[in-house]
């Protein structure tokens, strides 16, 4: 699936009456070449300097005068059915003896260009007419709607300007003004163009760079992975909602850590949470949607709580067993379950539980084994759970790993454990596993066991071989950690 921008297309007509007057005497300028973008009429003025362009469809326009002798000025005005807009346009004559420079052309990507990707290389064109003039440009961007224009590029004389994280299926306007080593200057026409509809973005993660933790979202590709976050704040462990519309995340922006929603293109950020996401060794992770994407399932210390996802509605559904706080939890469609990580004080001190959606039957399902137990999931079918254990039973204060592997258990205790990670790398740790929306595999992070290392995501298959050496470790995601793949 993906998002579009939704668009009104203009409804019925009106007209624009205009007056071009000389910046320093403010008389009006005779035959001074009007042109729009989107193109409508060409005209020229009349001897009062005035025009008027009539019967044209409603919406947004720039208007370009340009007279020999004068800098090019370009206006925004918009159009609504039967009314007149009137502006006016004031042209700065040249100085004595040295040419204008010639308004940038030949734009690329060409104006109205479509499918643009959201981050790509702006090009013109440029002359002057003075052999010994150096020309600059400076470059400005706006997005549709939106008067207000953001320079990308300020006095360069390359003739080309890189833009990233253009928001998809968004039109973009773009217009280039020319300098002369006089201070001569000309306005290039506003030229446009619409970016690409957004990808199926299918896989999330968290991304640290300089210390500073933000959302990333990505179709599998490096070409189409971008980011979500962009505050101070450390924001993380990003969750699809089931319903595709919304991701939750958790962001300290406000000092404790709460759970927030945004779109798939990473606007439309808002709070949800009013008691925070706190506990143990929690600070701000292990919260699921319901399996019908209506609610949120999150821990606060000891309790652990539903609330709707407009914020509404905060419920608590289940109490840990004493000295205990809830962490980590998943939640199933099938058979409505939940399975919950409780943990004490000490880091190492993890238990698992399985309990119904509204918090009856908790039992115990995973002890306290040494070493580490952490991030349960279910299965896509429900009957199987998926968990970490550091193997070498190693206890620390600071929570330190040394070989910490997925496990893979039937639900009601039959059959053999799958260790997962059985011939991964030495020294290292597989960590935050979680089962690709097919089932088949299974997507993860490792890390070298020092703590210090960056982290990248990973996948390994689990059928049809039985030979854990042949299920293909694939590196999918540099410098990631907390993925998420639905």
């Amino acid at each position: 699936m993906s998002c579009n921008e939704d668009t009104v297309e203009p409804e019925g007509e009106g007209s624009i009456a205009g007056v071009v007057l000389d910046a320093t005497t403010s008389t009006s300028l005779v035959a001074v070449s009007i042109s729009t973008n989107p193109a409508t009429s060409a005209i020229v003025t009349d001897a009062e300097g005035r025009f008027l362009i009539e019967g044209i469809g409603s919406g947004d326009y720039s208007i370009t005068a340009k007279k020999s002798g004068y800098k090019s000025e370009a206006v925004n005005v918009a159009v609504r059915h039967d009314k007149q807009t009137s502006v006016t346009i004031i042209l700065e004559s040249t100085k004595e003896g040295n040419a204008i420079p010639d308004p940038a052309s030949n734009p690329d990507p060409a104006t109205e260009a479509t499918n643009v990707p959201n981050a790509l290389t702006l090009r013109w064109q440029g002359r002057d007419l003075d052999r010994n003039d150096t020309l600059s440009y400076d470059v400005y961007l706006f997005e549709s709607l939106s008067g207000q224009k953001k320079k990308v590029a300020e006095a360069i004389q390359d003739t080309s300007v890189q833009v990233t994280e253009l928001k998809y299926n968004t039109t973009y306007f773009w217009q280039v003004v020319s300098k002369d080593s006089k201070g001569n200057i000309s306005n290039s026409d506003v030229w446009s163009f619409t970016t690409a509809s957004l990808p199926t973005m299918r896989h999330f993660f968290t991304r640290v760079i300089d210390n500073n933790y933000d959302v990333y979202a990505s179709d599998g590709t490096t070409d189409n992975t971008f980011r979500l976050t962009t505050s101070f704040a450390r924001e993380w462990w990003p969750r699809l909602n089931p319903q595709r519309d919304l991701i939750a995340y958790s962001s300290n922006v406000g000092t404790d850590p709460h759970i927030f929603v945004m779109t798939l293109e990473g606007n439309s950020k808002r709070q949800v949470t009013t008691l925070p996401v706190v506990g143990y060794h929690n600070q701000g992770i292990g919260f699921t949607w319901s399996p019908d994407g209506g609610k949120l399932l999150y821990a606060n210390y000891d309790k652990l709580y539903t609330i709707n996802r407009d914020g509404s509605g905060l419920t608590l559904i289940a109490t840990a067993p004493a000295n205990r706080h809830f962490r980590m939890v998943d939640w199933t469609a099938q058979g409505n379950r939940i399975l919950v990580q409780t943990i004490g004080s000490n880091i190492n001190d993890s238990e698992l539980y399985i309990m119904n959606a509204n918090g009856s039957g908790m039992q115990q399902i995973v002890g306290n084994l040494p070493g580490r137990v952490e991030s349960p999931s279910f299965s896509i079918d429900g009957t199987r759970i998926m968990y970490t254990v550091d193997a070498s039973g190693f206890e620390s204060a600071d929570g330190r790993q040394l070989d910490s592997r997925i496990y893979i258990r039937n639900i009601d205790g039959t059959g053999t454990v799958l260790d997962v990670s059985a011939h991964k790398p030495a020294g290292t740790n597989d960590l935050y596993p979680r089962f690709s929306p097919d089932g088949a595999r299974v997507i993860f992070v490792n890390t070298n066991n020092d703590g210090l290392s960056r982290q990248d995501v990973y996948t390994v298959e689990l059928e049809p071989t039985t030979d854990v050496r042949d299920r293909n470790r694939t590196k999918l995601f540099d410098n990631a950690t907390m993925p998420e793949w639905k």
